[in-house]
Protein backbone atom coordinates (compact mmCIF):
# COMPACT_ATOMS: atom_id res chain seq x y z
CA UNK A 1 0.00 0.00 0.00
CA UNK A 2 1.54 3.23 -1.08
CA UNK A 3 1.91 5.79 1.78
CA UNK A 4 0.17 8.84 2.07
CA UNK A 5 1.85 12.02 0.13
CA UNK A 6 1.30 14.65 2.43
CA UNK A 7 2.58 18.69 1.96
CA UNK A 8 2.97 20.93 5.05
CA UNK A 9 2.34 24.58 4.28
CA UNK A 10 3.31 26.65 6.92
CA UNK A 11 5.42 30.08 7.04
CA UNK A 12 7.42 28.79 9.93
CA UNK A 13 10.33 26.82 9.35
CA UNK A 14 10.62 25.51 13.06
CA UNK A 15 6.66 24.67 12.53
CA UNK A 16 7.05 23.02 9.17
CA UNK A 17 10.48 21.10 10.91
CA UNK A 18 8.46 19.73 14.39
CA UNK A 19 5.38 18.61 11.87
CA UNK A 20 8.16 16.59 9.36
CA UNK A 21 9.88 14.90 12.49
CA UNK A 22 6.34 13.54 14.00
CA UNK A 23 5.60 12.29 10.44
CA UNK A 24 9.23 11.07 8.89
CA UNK A 25 8.85 7.79 11.39
CA UNK A 26 5.31 6.76 10.65
CA UNK A 27 5.09 4.56 7.32
CA UNK A 28 1.56 5.45 6.50
CA UNK A 29 2.62 8.85 6.00
CA UNK A 30 5.39 10.55 3.34
CA UNK A 31 6.16 14.05 3.29
CA UNK A 32 6.37 14.91 -0.23
CA UNK A 33 6.98 18.78 0.02
CA UNK A 34 6.71 21.93 1.96
CA UNK A 35 5.59 25.75 1.05
CA UNK A 36 5.68 28.63 2.95
CA UNK A 37 2.79 30.65 1.70
CA UNK A 38 -0.49 29.77 -0.80
CA UNK A 39 1.04 31.29 -3.76
CA UNK A 40 4.03 28.03 -3.27
CA UNK A 41 1.42 25.65 -2.30
CA UNK A 42 -0.62 25.74 -5.92
CA UNK A 43 2.37 25.16 -7.18
CA UNK A 44 3.31 22.18 -5.20
CA UNK A 45 -0.15 20.89 -5.71
CA UNK A 46 -0.41 20.74 -9.58
CA UNK A 47 3.37 19.44 -9.22
CA UNK A 48 3.00 16.76 -6.75
CA UNK A 49 -0.62 16.18 -6.42
CA UNK A 50 -0.56 15.57 -2.77
CA UNK A 51 -2.93 13.46 -0.65
CA UNK A 52 -3.76 15.28 2.25
CA UNK A 53 -2.59 19.40 3.24
CA UNK A 54 -1.34 20.53 6.49
CA UNK A 55 -2.58 24.21 6.07
CA UNK A 56 -1.66 27.60 8.65
CA UNK A 57 -3.93 29.80 9.26
CA UNK A 58 -2.22 32.93 9.46
CA UNK A 59 0.30 33.56 6.46
CA UNK A 60 2.16 36.36 4.75
CA UNK A 61 0.80 37.02 0.97
CA UNK A 62 -2.58 35.62 1.55
CA UNK A 63 -4.02 33.68 4.73
CA UNK A 64 -4.83 30.38 5.27
CA UNK A 65 -8.68 30.76 5.11
CA UNK A 66 -8.58 32.65 2.14
CA UNK A 67 -6.62 30.03 0.17
CA UNK A 68 -8.37 27.20 1.73
CA UNK A 69 -11.89 28.90 0.21
CA UNK A 70 -10.47 28.78 -3.32
CA UNK A 71 -9.08 25.07 -3.00
CA UNK A 72 -12.54 24.21 -2.00
CA UNK A 73 -14.16 25.57 -4.54
CA UNK A 74 -11.59 24.82 -7.48
CA UNK A 75 -9.30 21.62 -5.96
CA UNK A 76 -11.22 19.90 -2.91
CA UNK A 77 -8.91 17.91 -1.13
CA UNK A 78 -8.54 16.86 2.42
CA UNK A 79 -7.14 19.77 4.64
CA UNK A 80 -6.31 19.56 8.50
CA UNK A 81 -5.74 23.32 9.76
CA UNK A 82 -3.12 23.97 12.03
CA UNK A 83 -3.56 26.99 14.11
CA UNK A 84 -2.57 29.03 17.36
CA UNK A 85 -5.05 28.09 20.05
CA UNK A 86 -5.77 31.60 21.11
CA UNK A 87 -9.08 33.49 20.52
CA UNK A 88 -8.01 34.96 16.91
CA UNK A 89 -6.37 31.16 16.02
CA UNK A 90 -9.28 29.32 17.07
CA UNK A 91 -12.12 31.67 15.20
CA UNK A 92 -9.95 30.92 11.98
CA UNK A 93 -10.02 27.50 12.94
CA UNK A 94 -13.37 27.04 13.44
CA UNK A 95 -14.08 29.35 10.37
CA UNK A 96 -11.86 27.02 8.19
CA UNK A 97 -13.63 23.62 9.95
CA UNK A 98 -16.91 25.17 8.23
CA UNK A 99 -15.18 26.13 4.87
CA UNK A 100 -14.13 22.39 4.18
CA UNK A 101 -11.19 21.57 6.23
CA UNK A 102 -11.43 17.98 7.67
CA UNK A 103 -9.81 19.01 11.22
CA UNK A 104 -7.75 21.15 13.24
CA UNK A 105 -4.68 20.74 15.32
CA UNK A 106 -3.32 23.61 17.88
CA UNK A 107 0.14 24.55 17.49
CA UNK A 108 2.42 23.37 20.28
CA UNK A 109 2.93 25.28 23.06
CA UNK A 110 6.81 24.81 24.14
CA UNK A 111 6.15 24.24 27.82
CA UNK A 112 7.28 21.16 28.03
CA UNK A 113 3.75 19.66 28.98
CA UNK A 114 2.59 18.28 25.53
CA UNK A 115 4.48 16.61 22.68
CA UNK A 116 4.32 18.84 19.61
CA UNK A 117 2.07 17.13 16.82
CA UNK A 118 1.47 13.89 18.85
CA UNK A 119 -2.04 13.47 17.54
CA UNK A 120 -1.67 14.60 13.86
CA UNK A 121 -0.33 11.30 11.98
CA UNK A 122 -3.52 9.49 12.96
CA UNK A 123 -5.74 13.27 11.80
CA UNK A 124 -3.69 12.67 8.61
CA UNK A 125 -4.29 9.32 7.66
CA UNK A 126 -8.28 9.80 8.40
CA UNK A 127 -8.36 12.96 6.56
CA UNK A 128 -6.99 11.56 3.43
CA UNK A 129 -9.72 8.86 3.40
CA UNK A 130 -12.36 11.99 4.57
CA UNK A 131 -15.53 12.66 2.33
CA UNK A 132 -15.22 15.79 1.67
CA UNK A 133 -18.56 18.40 2.30
CA UNK A 134 -17.80 21.80 0.96
CA UNK A 135 -20.06 24.57 2.55
CA UNK A 136 -22.14 25.35 -0.75
CA UNK A 137 -23.49 21.76 -0.83
CA UNK A 138 -25.22 22.27 2.55
CA UNK A 139 -29.02 22.63 2.40
CA UNK A 140 -30.59 25.63 4.25
CA UNK A 141 -32.15 24.12 7.59
CA UNK A 142 -35.70 25.34 8.74
CA UNK A 143 -36.28 25.66 12.78
CA UNK A 144 -38.98 22.65 14.00
CA UNK A 145 -42.47 25.16 14.93
CA UNK A 146 -45.12 24.10 17.45
CA UNK A 147 -42.62 21.59 20.07
CA UNK A 148 -43.92 20.59 22.42
CA UNK A 149 -41.73 18.53 25.01
CA UNK A 150 -42.27 15.42 26.82
CA UNK A 151 -39.33 15.18 29.06
CA UNK A 152 -36.32 13.48 27.59
CA UNK A 153 -33.04 14.93 26.97
CA UNK A 154 -30.39 14.34 24.12
CA UNK A 155 -26.77 13.18 24.19
CA UNK A 156 -24.51 14.03 21.43
CA UNK A 157 -20.75 12.34 20.79
CA UNK A 158 -18.93 13.72 17.99
CA UNK A 159 -15.43 13.90 16.55
CA UNK A 160 -13.61 15.22 12.78
CA UNK A 161 -16.14 16.63 10.99
CA UNK A 162 -18.70 17.55 13.78
CA UNK A 163 -18.10 21.15 13.30
CA UNK A 164 -20.30 21.43 10.08
CA UNK A 165 -22.54 18.07 11.27
CA UNK A 166 -23.14 20.10 14.97
CA UNK A 167 -23.99 23.30 12.66
CA UNK A 168 -26.10 21.83 10.09
CA UNK A 169 -28.15 19.47 12.86
CA UNK A 170 -28.52 22.24 15.47
CA UNK A 171 -29.90 24.63 12.87
CA UNK A 172 -33.12 22.89 13.21
CA UNK A 173 -33.62 22.93 17.07
CA UNK A 174 -36.01 25.25 18.30
CA UNK A 175 -35.93 27.65 20.78
CA UNK A 176 -37.92 25.38 23.48
CA UNK A 177 -35.56 22.40 22.03
CA UNK A 178 -34.57 19.38 24.33
CA UNK A 179 -31.73 19.67 26.96
CA UNK A 180 -28.53 19.07 24.80
CA UNK A 181 -25.16 17.84 26.43
CA UNK A 182 -22.79 17.09 23.67
CA UNK A 183 -19.02 15.87 23.67
CA UNK A 184 -17.09 17.17 20.78
CA UNK A 185 -13.80 16.27 20.33
CA UNK A 186 -11.71 19.33 19.82
CA UNK A 187 -8.73 21.51 21.67
CA UNK A 188 -9.46 23.29 24.32
CA UNK A 189 -9.13 26.47 23.16
CA UNK A 190 -11.15 25.77 20.28
CA UNK A 191 -14.38 24.97 22.82
CA UNK A 192 -15.20 28.27 23.88
CA UNK A 193 -15.28 29.90 20.69
CA UNK A 194 -17.17 26.96 19.12
CA UNK A 195 -19.73 27.59 22.30
CA UNK A 196 -20.04 31.02 21.34
CA UNK A 197 -20.33 30.28 17.16
CA UNK A 198 -23.02 27.94 18.04
CA UNK A 199 -25.05 30.00 19.99
CA UNK A 200 -24.73 33.00 17.50
CA UNK A 201 -26.39 30.47 14.80
CA UNK A 202 -29.17 28.53 16.98
CA UNK A 203 -32.25 29.58 18.82
CA UNK A 204 -31.38 27.57 22.04
CA UNK A 205 -29.14 28.92 24.21
CA UNK A 206 -25.41 27.44 24.07
CA UNK A 207 -22.69 27.14 26.24
CA UNK A 208 -19.80 25.89 27.31
CA UNK A 209 -21.03 23.23 30.49
CA UNK A 210 -19.76 24.24 33.83
CA UNK A 211 -19.88 22.47 37.32
CA UNK A 212 -23.13 22.01 38.88
CA UNK A 213 -25.15 23.66 35.94
CA UNK A 214 -28.47 23.18 35.80
CA UNK A 215 -29.37 21.11 32.71
CA UNK A 216 -32.55 22.59 31.48
CA UNK A 217 -35.09 22.87 28.50
CA UNK A 218 -33.96 25.26 25.43
CA UNK A 219 -29.97 24.91 26.78
CA UNK A 220 -27.06 23.21 24.72
CA UNK A 221 -24.49 22.11 26.84
CA UNK A 222 -20.83 21.61 25.19
CA UNK A 223 -18.18 19.70 27.00
CA UNK A 224 -14.92 22.39 27.80
CA UNK A 225 -12.47 19.86 27.68
CA UNK A 226 -9.17 20.13 28.81
CA UNK A 227 -8.75 18.45 32.18
CA UNK A 228 -12.02 17.55 31.95
CA UNK A 229 -14.58 15.36 30.85
CA UNK A 230 -18.63 15.86 30.35
CA UNK A 231 -21.14 13.77 32.96
CA UNK A 232 -24.47 14.05 33.60
CA UNK A 233 -25.69 13.80 37.18
CA UNK A 234 -29.54 13.61 38.97
CA UNK A 235 -32.20 11.69 39.03
CA UNK A 236 -35.31 13.67 38.39
CA UNK A 237 -33.42 17.04 38.22
CA UNK A 238 -30.59 17.25 36.17
CA UNK A 239 -27.14 18.89 36.11
CA UNK A 240 -23.95 18.33 34.77
CA UNK A 241 -20.69 17.33 36.60
CA UNK A 242 -17.16 17.94 34.89
CA UNK A 243 -15.31 15.01 35.67
CA UNK A 244 -11.18 15.41 36.22
CA UNK A 245 -10.02 12.14 35.40
CA UNK A 246 -7.47 10.52 32.79
CA UNK A 247 -7.97 10.19 29.13
CA UNK A 248 -10.52 7.42 27.69
CA UNK A 249 -10.19 5.72 24.66
CA UNK A 250 -7.55 8.49 23.79
CA UNK A 251 -9.67 11.96 24.68
CA UNK A 252 -10.39 13.94 26.99
CA UNK A 253 -13.50 15.05 26.47
CA UNK A 254 -14.69 11.36 25.71
CA UNK A 255 -17.85 10.36 24.29
CA UNK A 256 -18.29 7.16 26.35
CA UNK A 257 -17.95 9.24 29.76
CA UNK A 258 -20.97 11.25 28.77
CA UNK A 259 -23.16 8.25 27.48
CA UNK A 260 -22.19 6.10 30.60
CA UNK A 261 -23.20 8.97 33.00
CA UNK A 262 -26.72 8.94 31.34
CA UNK A 263 -27.71 4.81 32.64
CA UNK A 264 -30.02 5.69 35.60
CA UNK A 265 -31.81 8.29 33.44
CA UNK A 266 -31.76 5.71 30.14
CA UNK A 267 -35.21 5.47 29.49
CA UNK A 268 -35.36 9.19 29.29
CA UNK A 269 -32.41 9.83 26.26
CA UNK A 270 -31.90 10.18 23.14
CA UNK A 271 -28.27 9.62 22.26
CA UNK A 272 -27.02 10.42 18.96
CA UNK A 273 -23.56 9.38 17.82
CA UNK A 274 -22.20 11.79 14.82
CA UNK A 275 -18.96 11.62 12.33
CA UNK A 276 -15.81 11.08 13.71
CA UNK A 277 -12.78 8.81 13.63
CA UNK A 278 -12.22 5.71 16.13
CA UNK A 279 -15.15 4.09 18.38
CA UNK A 280 -15.15 6.31 21.55
CA UNK A 281 -18.35 6.36 22.56
CA UNK A 282 -19.68 2.98 20.91
CA UNK A 283 -19.32 0.96 24.36
CA UNK A 284 -21.35 3.65 26.03
CA UNK A 285 -23.91 3.96 23.65
CA UNK A 286 -24.43 0.00 23.67
CA UNK A 287 -25.13 -0.23 27.37
CA UNK A 288 -26.97 2.86 27.24
CA UNK A 289 -29.38 1.17 24.57
CA UNK A 290 -29.37 -1.89 26.67
CA UNK A 291 -30.96 0.24 29.74
CA UNK A 292 -33.65 1.89 27.65
CA UNK A 293 -32.34 4.91 25.39
CA UNK A 294 -33.16 5.44 21.67
CA UNK A 295 -29.92 5.70 20.25
CA UNK A 296 -29.17 6.98 15.96
CA UNK A 297 -26.03 7.58 14.35
CA UNK A 298 -25.36 9.49 10.86
CA UNK A 299 -25.11 7.15 8.63
CA UNK A 300 -21.75 6.85 6.12
CA UNK A 301 -22.79 8.72 3.12
CA UNK A 302 -23.04 12.07 5.24
CA UNK A 303 -20.03 11.13 7.60
CA UNK A 304 -17.11 12.75 6.78
CA UNK A 305 -15.20 9.97 8.73
CA UNK A 306 -17.63 6.96 9.42
CA UNK A 307 -15.34 5.86 12.37
CA UNK A 308 -17.29 6.63 15.65
CA UNK A 309 -20.83 5.79 13.80
CA UNK A 310 -20.05 2.56 12.18
CA UNK A 311 -18.30 1.33 15.52
CA UNK A 312 -21.88 2.00 17.20
CA UNK A 313 -23.72 0.26 14.19
CA UNK A 314 -21.49 -2.80 14.12
CA UNK A 315 -21.57 -3.41 18.13
CA UNK A 316 -25.33 -2.96 18.21
CA UNK A 317 -25.14 0.47 19.80
CA UNK A 318 -27.27 2.38 17.45
CA UNK A 319 -30.35 1.27 15.88
CA UNK A 320 -30.06 2.62 12.36
CA UNK A 321 -28.33 4.83 10.54
CA UNK A 322 -29.12 8.38 9.41
CA UNK A 323 -29.01 10.92 6.95
CA UNK A 324 -27.57 14.31 8.39
CA UNK A 325 -30.16 16.09 6.96
CA UNK A 326 -32.72 13.78 8.35
CA UNK A 327 -31.22 13.56 11.83
CA UNK A 328 -32.71 16.63 13.75
CA UNK A 329 -36.40 15.82 12.94
CA UNK A 330 -36.05 12.02 14.35
CA UNK A 331 -34.29 12.74 17.26
CA UNK A 332 -37.26 15.55 18.22
CA UNK A 333 -39.85 13.61 17.49
CA UNK A 334 -38.29 10.96 19.99
CA UNK A 335 -39.00 14.07 22.22
CA UNK A 336 -41.75 15.39 21.04
CA UNK A 337 -45.34 15.22 23.31
CA UNK A 338 -47.71 13.01 21.58
CA UNK A 339 -51.05 13.27 21.34
CA UNK A 340 -53.72 11.18 19.81
CA UNK A 341 -55.40 13.13 17.44
CA UNK A 342 -59.41 14.26 18.60
CA UNK A 343 -62.16 11.75 18.27
CA UNK A 344 -59.40 8.97 17.53
CA UNK A 345 -58.35 6.17 19.52
CA UNK A 346 -54.67 5.52 20.24
CA UNK A 347 -53.06 3.43 17.16
CA UNK A 348 -56.08 4.18 14.62
CA UNK A 349 -55.40 5.60 11.18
Amino acid sequence: MNPIRVLLVDDSTTIRQLIRSRLVSDPRLEVVGEARDPYEARELIKLLNPDVLTLDVEMPRMNGLEFLEKLMRLRPMPVVMVSTETQQGSLAALEALSLGAVECIGKPRFDGLDQPFAALPELLVAAASARLRPQASRSPMVIQKGFSWNGKFILIGSSTGGVGALETLLKSFPENSPPTLITQHMPEGFLANFARRLDRQIAPKVQLASDGADVSQGHIYLAPGGRFHLALEGCGALWCRLVEAEKRNGHRPSVDVLFDSALRNAERCVALMLTGMGHDGAEGMLRLRRAGARCLAQDEATSVVFGMPRAALENGGAERAIPLEMIAGEILALCQETRPASGNRRGQQ
